[in-house]
């Protein structure tokens, strides 16, 4: 279960407004509604698509995005055709046995999971649920990362190879500005595929940018 953790690095605070976006993605079967951050009470009326299942059986994977909706920093950006979620993107701080969460940052966020149902996949949800998640101005005063492990990735479904893969992902999340960054994180470096991917909002101060590039490693680079 995601906990709140009591960060004091960073000029960010945690218990800060959330601003309310919303795209209506217009189809044959429906509109399609990309909107977010979507509170916890408002998870709970509504049913996961059995295809969002990536990391757990979807009514599981329900109850994990309430408890980070719950959380002052947890963000939950989804989409939802009627009271049917078909895809959505979290954010919350590291998780504390992470290197991520050892600068203690107020201003670091993960971008933990992003998942769209197969069956919407070719409908630029992705695109669109990481859209409407930075449109919130408070996002430009956090530095968001993304750890992509190719375990993660449902290559049995899409069809595509590892490396046809990490092209996609690094499109998808190019898309809102995340680039790749090298890293020594042992999780990462386990293989080639992997990889870290962060942006950088434009009211970070230079403090907290320079923490995040000692994150980066262990040790300096070579």
């Amino acid at each position: 279960m995601a906990e709140s953790q009591n960060r004091t690095g960073g000029a960010v605070d945690p218990h800060q407004s959330k601003q309310y976006h919303s795209k209506v993605i217009p189809g044959e079967e429906g509109d399609l509604i990309v909107e977010g951050p979507v509170p916890a009470p408002t998870l709970r009326s509504l049913v996961f698509h059995q295809g969002l299942k990536a990391f757990r059986p979807a009514d599981r994977q329900q109850q994990a995005l309430i408890r980070i909706a719950e959380l002052p920093e947890g963000r939950i950006i989804a989409a939802r055709r009627s009271q049917l979620v078909v895809g959505y993107v979290t954010f919350l701080y590291p998780d504390p046995l992470e290197r991520w969460a050892e600068g203690n940052m107020g201003d670091l966020l993960e971008l933990g999971a992003v998942e769209v149902a197969a069956p919407y996949r070719h409908s630029g949800l992705a695109k669109a649920l990481l859209e409407v998640a930075f449109r919130d101005p408070a996002m430009e005063n956090y530095i968001v990362i993304s750890t992509e492990y190719y375990w993660h990735w449902d290559l049995e479904e899409t069809g595509l190879d590892i490396w046809e893969y990490r092209d996609v992902m690094k499109k998808v999340m190019g898309s809102a500005g995340m680039e790749v960054y090298p890293t020594d994180d042992p999780e990462i470096a386990a293989h080639p595929a992997n990889m870290l991917m962060a942006r950088i909002g434009n009211r970070v101060p230079p403090e907290s940018v320079e923490r995040f590039h000692r994150l980066r490693f262990t040790l300096p680079p070579q």
